[in-house]
């Protein structure tokens, strides 16, 4: 099948590539915002100066591709949980309990470490 583009020069072909582009980019960022602002985003406060201190202190012990962030409230139920807010942020230490259990995780929540479901963890 013959491109619809195959008859132009190279320079200007890129060109209409480059244009088509930007163009779906575009489209995609409008469409992100709208989606942004029809559906609340599962963290709405900011972090306090507290909160991001623990980040921070998280961030430079774990690093920041080993950061989750809790998506709804989790009350730890055995031994070994944790007992987390919406919103809190964690450093994965585990992706598995001791039992090799990978739906609970071992986490370092800024002092305290326990299990929590995986489920409930995005990455941040």
């Amino acid at each position: 099948p013959q491109m619809p583009h195959g008859h132009m020069p190279l320079p200007s072909f890129w060109k209409v590539v480059e244009d088509t582009l930007q163009q779906s980019s575009a489209q995609l960022r409008i469409f992100c915002q709208t989606f942004e602002t029809v559906m609340p985003s599962p963290v709405t406060q900011p972090l306090n100066p507290a909160e991001e201190r623990k980040v921070l202190s998280l961030v430079s012990k774990h690093g920041p591709d080993k950061l989750y962030q809790v998506t709804s409230n989790i009350s730890g139920s055995k031994d070994l949980d944790l007992t987390l807010l919406r919103g809190q942020i964690v450093a994965l230490l585990q992706s598995a309990d001791t039992k090799g259990n990978t739906s609970r995780w071992l986490v370092d929540a800024g002092g305290p470490r326990g299990f929590v479901p995986a489920a409930k963890l995005q990455p941040y």
